[in-house]
């Protein structure tokens, strides 16, 4: 299928169906921090605006890119976040590329947020939808960083074929300029084992789905599970109407 792959500057209009890539490490994160509990992730525009949203809303956490910074309560690194308890809380995010794609398009009818951890539940969960061409949005390096690029082909391969071999598109983020830039510690709020976490195949069992709630842009996951006999090893999709049952993901926490 003719999917496209763009980056923020390019994109132009409102497309159909969009997935937003943010491998190192926004979309990571995100995974993780419903893994430990998180109920939903409001995305920012500013920090400001992160801490305004916590401010204003008792209980809600925020967190940022960089080092830490006084009112927020965690930063942008898997490594960092994997050990903490957020059972029932919302948690408000603002990153340099991947918050910023997904509101570039808050507007389509559906947008999907994803990385490597998440992959094939997106996959999956675009493959019940039947979407037809897909835009994925690529947030690093204008949309040339190769770990985001590598992600989204093989989302989109995902999609049309079977048995596509994630072990090329690992080792292109592996070896990407964002893998090289955590591994020498030249950005902040790195944890060592964030390139590790970030390069997990389908860690999680759910997809991230951003929808417009009450003028704010939420994100929350949607357990999707294996296809018996599919092509990722399970049952065909569940439908959209089956789908729309679910309030969120109730698969517990990883450790």
């Amino acid at each position: 299928m003719d999917h496209h792959f763009v980056g923020i500057p390019e994109l132009s209009g409102v497309p159909r169906v969009a997935v937003v890539i943010d491998v190192m490490r926004a979309f990571t994160v995100a995974a993780w921090a419903f893994a430990r509990g998180v109920e939903r992730i409001v995305l920012a525009s500013t920090e400001s605006e992160a801490l305004s949203l916590k401010e204003s809303h008792s209980g809600w956490l925020a967190l940022k890119d960089g080092a830490p910074a006084a009112g927020f309560d965690a930063v942008n690194s898997p490594g960092l976040l994997r050990s903490r308890d957020f059972t029932g809380r919302t948690l408000v995010q603002k990153t340099t590329a991947g918050t910023v794609g997904a509101l570039a398009v808050a507007g389509a009818p559906l947008v999907l947020c994803a990385s490597f951890v998440v992959a094939g539940p997106t996959a999956r969960f675009l493959r019940g939808e039947d979407p037809g061409p897909v835009t994925f949005v690529v947030t690093g390096e204008g949309g040339r960083a190769d770990e985001d690029l590598a992600c989204a082909e093989y989302i989109g391969r995902c999609v049309d074929g079977v048995g596509v071999d994630a072990a090329p598109y690992l080792h292109r983020a592996r070896t990407s300029r964002a893998a090289a830039d955590l591994a020498g510690g030249l950005r902040s709020g790195y944890h060592p084992d964030d390139v590790g976490l970030c390069l997990e195949i389908d860690r999680f069992p759910f997809a991230m789905v951003a929808r417009q709630e009450d003028s704010l842009t939420v994100l929350r996951p949607v357990e999707v599970p294996p296809e018996r006999g599919g092509p990722d090893g399970g049952s065909r999709p569940r439908t959209r109407q089956e789908r729309a049952q679910d309030v969120g993901y109730g698969g517990g926490r990883a450790s």
